[in-house]
């Protein structure tokens, strides 16, 4: 358990780790490439160990003992089958991306998790890679992991992803497209969310080689047959971990100045930036990061988040501080993260004295100046990264936070709270 000091306010200069889903993408691409790839600024944590280990068991050879650069020997886009089971914890992003690299492989490969990670829906990638004529199955027949996949690579052509309501689908098939028998088509059903997401996949992909034509809406790709090529990446700080700073800055009236996420960045989770401001913050950009002073007092907005999901949580938080009534539209997809996060986020706010509405899709939060209804709470965070960070900020405004399971934050940023408290001295 960790109990949060409020502070009066802040000024500070803070760096992030590398982002976590450029981490994971750009592992993809270069353990698929030809030749030697050195990866700068990569993010270490509990997700993308359980990537790397995974990629060791396919024969990738992946050396990360310089903690700043490290280095992927690409295979050429050849997979071994491995010979253990692939556990992935609740690693969401690598369950899905490595189903399609398995595919590429010859042999069987089972893929599995923790008992979260059985819970979340991963039966539009099983569809779209069928239609590849892959042999893949769902264990439990309940479109969830452990998935049975006997590999015999990627037939390419045409096939279909039934809906875009996790972005992950799309860019798992998206990164192993280009080592299909012939030239890869995907149309996608339905509204594609998270598109930022995608456009990241996309610019890794060029960035090691391989460009596809995209329609505008996103729905519809055609990659052509290739290989990436080994290169050097640098990797950005990541903006879903900055999130939780600039949200310090807007609930206490502070100052700081994420150091390390660039303008303009691959990542769409920077766009909270851009919200904070509609709040009433003040924002300076420059090359070199992104600063965010806090107002004398937050107001509320309506915003839809269908594109930047991992910072829902952030903003609800700094919406309980808002005077007036925040809407965030579009996020029923944090129904499949890593616990139910429209659930919980009013659960652990309502904890808290706040005044929350949770519907299908949206979550509605009646703040008051300040957080004046707010008071101190035990706050559980079902084993959810996010849930953690998030509440850490309301903790610097509000006396008594207490966040249970504190230890989560591994899964996407080992040392959050060494920097978070090293933001308030």
């Amino acid at each position: 358990m960790r109990e949060i000091t409020p502070v009066a306010t802040l000024d500070a200069i803070v760096e992030v780790p590398g982002s976590k889903s450029l981490t994971q993408r750009a592992l993809i691409a270069a353990a698929l490439a030809e030749g030697k790839s050195t990866l700068l600024g990569p993010l270490a944590s509990e997700d993308t160990a359980y990537t790397m280990k995974a990629l060791r068991q396919m024969g990738i050879a992946v050396d990360d003992s310089d903690p700043a650069a490290w280095l992927v020997q690409g295979s050429g886009g050849r997979i071994q089958a491995p010979e253990e089971d692939i556990f992935l914890g609740n690693n969401g992003t690598a369950t899905r991306f490595l189903t399609s690299v398995a595919a590429l492989g010859k042999g069987r490969f089972r893929i599995t998790g923790g008992e979260r990670m059985a819970e979340r829906p991963i039966e539009p990638l099983i569809q779209a890679l069928r239609g590849w004529q892959v042999q893949i199955q769902s264990e439990a027949a309940n479109g969830c992991p452990p998935l049975s996949i006997d590999a015999d690579g990627l037939a390419g052509g045409k096939t279909v992803l039934p809906e875009g309501k996790s972005s992950q689908y799309l860019s798992s098939l998206l990164l192993v497209a280009p080592y299909a028998a012939a030239p890869a088509e995907l149309q996608v059903e339905g509204e594609v969310f998270s598109q930022p997401y995608v456009k990241m996949t996309l610019a890794v992909m060029a960035d090691f080689g391989v460009w596809g034509e995209v329609a505008p809406r996103m729905n519809h790709f055609c990659i052509p047959k290739g290989c990436y090529q080994g290169t050097e990446y640098r990797i950005e700080g990541d903006a879903s971990g900055a999130s939780y700073f600039w949200a310090a800055a807007a609930v206490t009236g502070g100052k700081v100045t994420v150091a390390n996420v660039p303008v303009p960045s691959l990542q769409g989770d920077a766009q909270l930036v851009p919200l904070l401001e509609r709040m009433g913050c003040a924002v300076e950009r420059c090359q070199g990061g992104i600063t965010v002073q806090g107002p004398q007092q937050l107001q509320g907005i309506e915003v839809d988040m269908g594109d930047m999901p991992d910072v829902a949580p952030t903003l609800a938080v700094v919406a309980a501080f808002a005077e007036g009534t925040t809407v965030i539209h579009n996020i029923a997809h944090l129904r499949i993260k890593e616990c139910d996060r429209l659930a919980v986020m009013v659960s652990e706010l309502r904890k808290m004295g706040a005044d929350v509405e949770e519907e299908l899709d949206r979550m509605i939060i009646h703040g008051q100046a300040g957080g004046g209804n707010l008071h101190g709470a035990e706050i559980a965070t079902y084993e959810d990264h996010r849930i953690a960070m998030c509440f850490a900020v309301a903790g610097l405004r509000v006396a008594g936070v207490r966040i249970h399971g504190e230890e989560c934050v591994a899964k996407s940023f080992p040392d959050f709270w060494e920097r978070f408290e090293g933001m308030l001295k």
